[in-house]
């Protein structure tokens, strides 16, 4: 039995170690949990998800790595915005 993968599957394969991996080196002290490393690997790590229901829509998912992302951006926008007001 072959494993036959479209490209949108290995997009969402990739995502998925994206948010695992961020996640781990997290749990390691390697990433900061605010830090843009970590947002962006959320990000596109979701987004990369989302591109893989192209094959299947699944809505739960597709729910979650919708929110998934808002929140990567909300914590992007949020550290870029801490960084402006700092003092030079």
């Amino acid at each position: 039995m072959a494993l036959e993968l479209a490209w949108y599957d290995w997009v969402g394969l990739l995502g998925t170690v994206m948010i695992l991996g961020g996640f781990a080196l997290l749990q390691a002290g390697k990433l900061s949990g605010t830090g843009l490393v970590y947002q962006l690997l959320n990000l596109f790590g979701a987004a990369g998800i989302l591109a893989s229901l192209i094959g299947k829509f699944n809505l739960p998912v597709f729910l979650l790595e919708a929110a998934w992302m808002a929140v990567s951006l909300y914590g992007i926008v949020r550290s870029f915005k801490q960084k402006a007001k700092a003092p030079a």
